[in-house]
């Protein structure tokens, strides 16, 4: 997920950069459910440190593994800039809120568009830390919206997907129109 804000050319010069490392829609990676991490070593490590590197820099709230072209059940997000950014490995929902609210969200992979998508309020999760050591947490609000995209990308759905049938169209049409080149 990626949250918005061009106020100065230096972050938007290091946004730009970092969207550079990010697949974009179209490449089928994104499309490809991850793998379970079996490993937990320093290489996973130093992975969940340059994502949170990209990540910020890209100005987004969140980011999965395939959206480096890393087919692992990796995530980080940080929805509140306040906070640390927190790693979760071979994340799940165990359990989500039958109450549903939609918001807008966008996604470092897509671009400019957003699109509103309906989300769990509150959802569990099981997964583990970098170390392999396994934990539950209760999320609600805009941290369990977060994490409900992120876990999205490591099973190859994106907010398209989640997308009304005009708001998608309404998006791939804006999808298309901005990778044409200009006259």
């Amino acid at each position: 997920m990626s949250r918005r804000s061009f106020e100065d050319p230096e972050r938007e010069a290091a946004r730009l950069a970092a969207l550079e490392f990010i697949r974009q829609y179209g490449d089928p990676v994104l499309r490809t459910p991850a793998d379970r991490v079996e490993v937990f070593d320093e290489a996973l490590v130093a992975e969940a440190h340059e994502m949170v590197r990209l990540m910020a820099d890209g100005r987004g709230v969140g980011l999965a593994a395939p959206q480096l072209g890393r087919l692992r059940r990796l995530i980080v997000v940080q929805p509140y800039e306040e906070e640390p950014a927190h790693a979760l490995v071979n994340p799940e929902i165990i359990a989500r809120s039958d109450e549903e609210e939609i918001a807008i969200e966008g996604c470092l992979s897509i671009g400019e568009v957003n699109v509103d998508v309906p989300r769990a309020v509150q959802i569990r999760i099981k997964a583990q830390d970098l170390n392999g050591t396994e934990f539950e947490a209760d999320l609600e609000g805009f941290a369990a919206r977060v994490v409900q995209h992120e876990i999205d990308h490591l099973d190859g759905i994106l907010i398209l997907d989640r997308a009304t049938p005009e708001d998608r169209r309404a998006a791939l049409a804006e999808l298309r129109e901005s990778l044409l080149p200009s006259a």
